[in-house]
């Protein structure tokens, strides 16, 4: 298992890979939880989040068997494509953190690429 500074050397390691090949796109940062995930886009040169989603908001909340499940994130990830695209936003680059592209993190990028972000 690793330890929590290595967690963050990873995640640190991967948003500065991140920031060089942005090109002032927004990230498209996931954080996932044993119980929950959640995604932000975010406007590092302004320092705002211009959409956001989760598994906790109640609209959500009440069609989803579980929080922690693929199914959960591939309806967060058609939710965060459609509040990006009422925000303007149609490029981003993808922000994994120190999570790797498997599983509940794939399913998340797999449906807001089919909801219309490019990266």
């Amino acid at each position: 298992m690793a330890s929590k500074e290595t967690t963050l050397r990873r995640s640190a390691r991967i948003r500065r890979q991140i920031k060089k090949v942005a090109n002032g796109r927004p990230r498209l940062s996931v954080h996932r939880t044993s119980k929950n995930i959640y995604v932000q886009v975010i406007d590092d040169a302004n320092g705002r989040t211009l959409a956001a989603a989760s598994t906790l908001e109640k609209d959500l909340k009440g069609s989803l068997k579980t929080g922690a499940d693929t199914a959960a994130a591939t309806a967060v990830g058609k939710l965060i494509a459609e509040r990006a695209s009422k925000a303007g936003v149609k490029d981003v680059v993808f922000d994994r953190g120190a999570y790797i592209y498997h599983g509940r993190v794939k399913a998340l990028a797999e449906a807001a690429r089919e909801g219309g972000l490019n990266f």
